[in-house]
């Protein structure tokens, strides 16, 4: 039950009556009552009117019986209070969907996350668009639409002439790259000491790129032991990345040329400085010159631009995406709005098409800078994973503790790292809400009788009753918003509201609050599910 959209459904029509004209009715939860509307305040700008008598005016003319009080209050806020037994009867009625309905219109929703480069450990530069990523994965299929997972791999490039001659240094076909961090490290070493290797890395390039059997089997095999180390991260993080799901660079590799040829025949391309660049309008540089989507370098190679035009084109055109997401740093913000400017232009995003880049900030230690190792150098992840193993009292706690920091925060802004605010069992933390969950389960463990129909008398009865139902607004909000975090705060209250209950209501014997225990708990595991964080039934 949505007590935000009902209410603001019955008030849009008495405040259109006295408008003459539609008016967002302006719902919202409030700390003076259930709900408050300020749409008078604002009409009244717009009408020459007291504010209070168009609210009470409205009152008068809205369908509200057997579902709310309203009262004006102030220069003219309507504060709204749900009837008791409304609430009662909407917390009995909560299902395994916790009365989230699936969209009536579902899409097709490819999310491009993660991302990694073949031949590098995942570090912690790459949490984020995981985390991030497999939350709004979860959210969009959740509510019914048709998600296609995608981890565009960083899998082709001239670097791969290095590593290839590199492996074959080291023992050839029989080799193991094994610590692809060290492997990486130790081949670039090569390359920068050794003109001699830096020369036969370069022909083993062109070797590849022309589809030399030996150079595409060294090339597989680097993938493919990539893929194996990415996954096991992945398995220890909780994310739903498969292997169907790694859709490497290379795979677009024959489809740049086509994409050159189109955006030529659409008369999108110009030269510069030996380069065919995109111009889209909007943009420029510090200097004030148009700024340019480069679509093929000056030496005749392609680049991140052309990769992402083609990936682009495709999940629309093959996959038959609605909608793209792409959850990446906000450092690439500029790069994507050049990119789905250029897909607009060439008509690759027709009427009903949306690409969407979804940001984030930037994990910085305690010193407010990018969270490096004592060292300076990039944190592993599944260092950072045996860390969280070391410091938790379970692996489900750390790894939740890891998600919720990450997920509790607007996505857009950076924040600091730090392990004893992020597993503290008080406070807005992961391990807060997952001893809640196990608090429950301990209360059905132990107690007598069985739940039943919801009966409120207690404040803190009704306060848990009426946070309980306000999973489907918010569930619908994180998901339209592309926001996370707030279903994360929501979760968040919810505990602290159950809390509140627990010690002031004796639960055990009520089949009432019995009830109430029961849908908080449901709505804890699946919300928390939601944000791809397991609970455990004991802590």
């Amino acid at each position: 039950m949505n007590l935000e959209a009902l209410l603001a459904d019955r008030l849009a029509a008495a405040f259109a009556a006295v408008a003459g004209a539609p008016v967002d009715p302006l719902v919202r939860a409030s700390q003076h009552a259930d709900f408050q509307s300020g749409a008078a305040l604002a009409l009244a700008r717009s009408l020459g009117r007291p504010p209070r008598d168009l609210a009470a005016a409205a009152v008068a003319g809205a369908d509200l019986a057997g579902l709310a009080d309203a009262e004006v209050s102030g220069p003219g806020f309507l504060n709204l209070t749900v009837r008791d037994d409304v609430l009662a009867a909407g917390v009995d009625a909560l299902d395994d969907r916790l009365g989230v309905a699936r969209t009536a219109a579902p899409e097709r929703v490819v999310i491009d996350y993660s991302g990694p480069n073949v031949a590098k450990e995942l570090q912690i530069g790459h949490l984020r668009s995981t985390i991030i990523g497999d939350a709004l994965a979860r959210l969009f299929t959740f509510a019914g639409h048709d998600v296609v997972r995608v981890n565009h791999l960083g899998d082709w490039g001239t670097q791969f002439g290095m590593l290839i001659e590199h492996l074959l240094a080291v023992g050839g076909e029989d080799h193991s790259p094994g610590d692809l961090t060290d492997f990486y490290r130790a081949a670039r070493a090569r390359f920068d000491a050794d003109d001699e290797f830096k020369a036969r890395a370069r022909q083993r390039v062109v070797a590849l790129q022309s589809g030399d059997d030996l150079s595409r089997r060294l090339w597989h095999r680097l993938v493919e032991q990539s893929e194996v180390d990415f996954l096991a991260v992945y398995d220890r993080l909780g994310v739903t990345l498969a292997p169907d799901d790694f859709v490497g660079e290379s795979f677009y590799q024959d489809q740049l040329a086509s994409v050159l040829a189109e955006l030529g025949e659409k008369g999108l391309l110009t030269e510069s400085q030996g380069a065919l660049c995109a111009f889209p309008p909007g943009f420029t540089g510090r200097d004030g010159e148009p700024l340019p989507l480069i679509v093929r370098k000056s030496d005749g190679g392609f680049g991140y631009a052309a990769t992402d035009l083609a990936a682009l084109r495709h999940r629309v055109r093959e996959i038959g995406a609605t909608r793209l997401l792409y959850v990446v740093g906000a450092p690439q913000r500029t790069h994507f709005r050049m990119v789905f400017a250029v897909a607009a232009l060439a008509g690759w995003l027709p009427d009903g098409v949306t690409a969407e880049h979804i940001e984030f900030g930037a994990i910085l230690g305690a010193d407010g800078k990018m969270f490096k190792t004592r060292s300076g150098a990039n944190v592993r992840l599944s260092a950072l994973l045996d860390e969280a193993d070391e410091r938790a009292s379970t692996h489900a706690v750390g790894i939740g503790a890891i998600k919720y920091a990450d997920l509790s925060g607007d996505r857009r802004s950076d924040y600091v790292f730090d392990w004893d605010r992020m597993l503290a069992s008080t406070g807005n933390t992961g391990p807060y809400l997952q001893y809640a969950y196990a608090r429950i389960r301990s209360i059905f463990r132990k107690a007598g009788g069985e739940p039943g129909p919801v009966v409120l008398g207690e404040p803190a009865e009704r306060r848990l009753a009426l946070a309980l139902l306000g999973f489907e607004s918010v569930v619908d909000a994180a998901i339209a918003q592309r926001e996370p975090h707030r279903l994360a705060g929501y979760l968040h209250d919810l505990a602290v509201a159950f809390s509140g209950f627990y010690e002031t209501c004796r639960v055990d014997g009520s089949p009432s609050r019995l009830t109430l225990a029961d849908r908080t708990g449901r709505t804890l595991r699946v919300g928390l599910d939601l944000l791809g964080i397991d609970m455990p039934d004991e802590m």
